[in-house]
């Protein structure tokens, strides 16, 4: 039974949590029924109500109407939900976003050296090339940018890390309105993700940790011309 009520919605949480590890619940698993729940804590259904839809906030839990509360698969959504509203347009912690996200590619990159095949080389180009296409127009392309990073770790099929790189990708654009800005020189922000695949064709493992490490100096510019008040934009 839980006897600290001050923290008592927190407490159900934890137990409910427990309660899926201990009796290894795997996603699509039913809960007991809320009754029963409320007299294993020692609690009011009210609290076991409670703690549920916390959960089901975070993505732990599923109600199904009629139904009950069910074990849901893990997904980073509910992350990435919190992470975009808790970064607002705070640049300072959104450059740190991009370090976490520096980090995890140049740590990476290596992997993708060694796995990388004729066929990802062929969709990362493919990709380049609509980049080009609407460079030459003088328009963004951040879902082609998107995709073009995506492509560089697809070959170590790593859903964690696919995940991630959406997240960290996801949160900077939705978080600093980046997605709206004008690109000044959209020809060079093509030419510097070409100059990422060719050294990754060259299998050259410095030239491509320099390559994808100038890209990402770049993308620093761009939140301190923001923070000087200037407009510049450059895709991520």
């Amino acid at each position: 039974p839980l006897k600290k009520a001050p923290s008592l919605h927190v407490s159900v949480q934890e137990s409910l949590r427990a309660y899926i590890a201990e009796n290894g619940l795997q996603p699509g698993a039913p809960l007991p029924p809320e009754g029963e729940l409320a007299q294993q804590l020692g609690v009011s259904r009210n609290s076991v109500r409670e703690g549920v839809k916390a959960l089901e906030s975070v993505g732990v839990l599923e109600m199904r109407r009629g139904v009950g509360a069910f074990v849901k698969a893990f997904s980073f959504e509910p992350l990435l939900a919190n992470l975009t509203y808790g970064l607002g347009d705070v640049l300072d912690q959104i450059e740190d976003v991009i370090a976490v996200r520096r980090a995890l590619e140049l740590g990476m990159i290596d992997q993708t050296l060694e796995r990388i095949g004729p066929d990802d080389i062929r969709e990362l180009r493919a990709t380049l090339e609509t980049m080009r296409e609407r460079a030459e127009r003088g328009e963004a392309f951040p879902d082609a940018d998107r995709q073009f990073h995506l492509l560089l770790f697809r070959c170590l099929d790593n859903a964690v890390l696919t995940r991630l790189i959406e997240v960290f990708w996801l949160a900077f654009y939705r978080a600093s309105n980046f997605t709206d800005l004008t690109n000044p020189d959209p020809l060079q922000t093509w030419r510097d993700h070409v100059a990422i695949v060719d050294a990754i064709e060259a299998r050259d493992l410095a030239s491509v940790r320099d390559q994808l490490d100038r890209h990402y100096q770049g993308i620093m510019q761009v939140i301190a011309f923001n923070k000087s008040g200037h407009s510049n934009g450059r895709e991520l």
